[in-house]
């Protein structure tokens, strides 16, 4: 039978087919559907006010990390910002971002998968074997799609449900800077398989790698540095590809360019906000506050199921080396196995917690394997002098993924990253291919079933935002409900927190002057972007990972700052009360407030002896 070797770099420079954008419009429309209807059903009042309050006040021109407080670099708050100016303030606009990167990042997750999957380098001597209607017709055969297509399809296929906006349906720095990992990944990717790359595509790579770290910087530094020190891996050892000059000029290039972004970005910093403050407020407060020990972050692979589910896939590997078709089978089963194990889980368990439990005990399975492909697949790759970032990349992923999970660990901060999981699974697919090509397809299809009816349970029963009262049952009135305020429009969830936020809403616009200062504790709806007004508080949000204020500081300040009006809110959204020491600082603010109102869900307190502002 003829040998078919494709050219990667042919396959990946040439123009889509019909085919391509079928399937790319299936994903994003999919995706962006399931981003949309999670919206319209569920709102986290808590994160939505940080997110719309900060970027309303970056589009009033205030200056972060200079002028106060804000622990997050800026990038998801200025594109949030930019919205708003462009298209006022409408929160449905918002909800549109999010479908619309959610989309556009499961299609790039596909499409680096295509290119994980055809890049892949055919063992010596192996006959073309990957489905039956290959063999049967040939590779070439018009209509039929190639196998690396139909993986890369099956394997993309539960982002639909899993995407980066999918279970934390709001816009929010985790999910963005996911979305330009994907987009500097794709980059790097294409000047690989380009026969000729230029100087400017190497540059502009280069720039792309230097953008996450300026939406989330657990997430963004590991991703930079691990890509840095793939490149210049690759530069500095001699036997490895690229071996043609102009590739290893590109190279060359990609790190110029992200030299060049970053120092572009420092003298912004130090032009605008102060380098060393911001430097202060994202990195040395920021780890203070949320920075994991060393324990917490290996707990995750203390999990029951590892004991019997490596030593299973250690076993099938060992079987795939062998020629025998029976124990080729055995293998397979035990490869799927782990997934098997977490359907039946799905059907045993009722409860939704179990469930979510069930299916993220993968990740640490995965993460341990795909780390053993990955050096497997680099140590070959030294030996025959093929070394290619596509090698290196599963490294790059898991760097990325530990870094993400220094925020909230396992549970916590895996919302955002399963499209990376899925450039993991392809590159182990790719490998498992050169061993048993026929059987790979089969196993995808079982991997990709699993994630697609677990994750989209898991994502449908909103168990990740399980910190907000967001289940029907928690809730005594627990129907949906919808806000009434025009920039509000749109924003649904259980519960009466919105009818009682626009309640206050209304009372502010009728008593309280536009003019004046305000204090809300803890600071969990969008007050400011619902209102327009201008914040004159330095915090916004009061929890442990944005307030840095003790209650002497905070009442300190409200004198400072001519603070008129104190509203608390009574019965959060949130489970738990997110301020540690409200109690305290409700003390200390009491000989400065009066009660004025007590409204449905907020006592309202006014500052008799503040300064008048003077307009209503």
């Amino acid at each position: 039978m003829r040998r078919f070797d494709p050219d990667p770099r042919l396959q990946l420079s040439s123009p889509w087919t019909r085919r391509d954008w079928l399937a790319a419009t299936a994903l994003f429309l999919t995706t962006a559907g399931f981003v949309l209807w999670q919206n319209a059903r569920v709102a986290v009042t808590w994160d939505l006010s940080y997110l719309l309050d900060s970027s309303q006040r970056l589009a009033l021109g205030q200056v972060p990390y200079r002028d106060f407080p804000f622990v997050h670099p800026p990038l998801t708050f200025l594109l949030q910002a930019a919205i708003l100016r462009l298209t006022g303030r409408v929160y449905f606009h918002h909800v549109l971002y999010a479908a619309a990167a959610g989309g556009f990042a499961t299609v790039l997750t596909w499409r680096l998968a295509l290119g994980i999957l055809e890049s892949r380098v055919p063992r010596v001597g192996v006959t073309d074997v990957r489905m039956p209607w290959v063999r049967i017709l040939g590779p070439g055969f018009a209509g039929f799609p190639s196998t690396s297509w139909l993986l890369s399809l099956l394997l993309t296929a539960p982002l639909t449900v899993l995407g980066i906006y999918s279970i934390y349906p709001h816009p929010i720095y985790d999910c963005d800077c996911i979305l330009f990992v994907l987009v500097a990944l794709l980059l790097l990717q294409r000047l690989e398989a380009s026969e000729h790359p230029s100087l400017l595509a190497g540059a502009l790579a280069g720039g792309a790698l230097v953008l996450p770290l300026f939406f989330k910087q657990n997430i963004g530094l590991p991703f930079l540095l691990a890509s840095l020190a793939a490149i210049t891996m690759l530069l500095l050892l001699p036997s490895c590809e690229p071996t043609v000059a102009t590739r290893r000029t590109a190279l060359v290039a990609v790190l110029c360019g992200a030299l060049a972004a970053l120092l572009a970005a420092a003298l912004l910093l130090h032009w605008t906000v102060g380098l060393h403050h911001y430097i202060y407020w994202t990195m040395h407060f920021a780890a203070q506050r949320r920075l994991p020990g060393m324990g917490e972050m290996l707990s995750v692979y203390a999990e029951p199921a590892l004991r019997w589910e490596l030593p299973a896939v250690a076993v099938a590997l060992l079987l795939l080396r062998g020629s025998d078709l029976w124990w080729r089978w055995l293998a397979f089963v035990l490869l799927a196995a782990p997934f098997l194990w977490t359907l039946r889980l799905m059907l045993v368990h009722t409860d939704i917690d179990d469930r979510a439990d069930d299916l993220l005990a993968l990740w640490p399975l995965l993460l341990l394997l795909a780390a053993a492909f990955a050096v497997v697949s680099t140590a070959r790759a030294l030996w025959l002098g093929s070394l290619t970032l596509r090698t290196l990349l599963p490294f790059v992923l898991l760097a990325t993924i530990l870094g993400t999970m220094l925020s909230q660990q396992l549970w916590g901060s895996t919302y955002a990253i399963w499209p990376l999981l899925v450039l993991l699974l392809a590159f182990m697919a790719a490998g498992l291919e050169e061993l048993d090509p026929l059987r790979v397809p089969a196993l995808a299809a079982i991997a990709s079933a699993t994630l697609l009816l677990c994750g989209g349970l898991y994502a449908v029963s909103l168990e990740r935002l399980a910190y907000a009262h967001v289940f029907y049952t928690d809730i005594a009135d627990g129907s949906l409900q919808r806000s009434t305020t025009p920039a509000l429009r749109g924003m649904a969830t259980p519960g009466p927190y919105l009818p009682a936020f626009d309640q206050l809403l209304r009372f502010a616009a009728a008593e309280i002057p536009p003019n004046d200062g305000l204090l809300l504790l803890p600071g969990e709806d969008p007050f400011y972007f619902a209102t327009g007004r201008t914040p004159r508080f330095p915090v916004l949000l009061f929890d442990n990972t944005t307030d840095p204020y003790s209650p002497e500081e905070i009442a300190a300040l409200v004198r400072a700052n001519n603070i008129r009006w104190l509203i608390v809110k009574r019965d959060l959204q949130l489970q738990a009360d997110p301020m540690p020491q409200r109690e305290a600082t409700l003390r200390l603010l009491a000989p400065q407030f009066t009660l004025y109102r007590r409204l449905d869900n907020y006592d309202v307190y006014r500052r008799p002896n503040a300064i008048d502002s003077g307009s209503k």
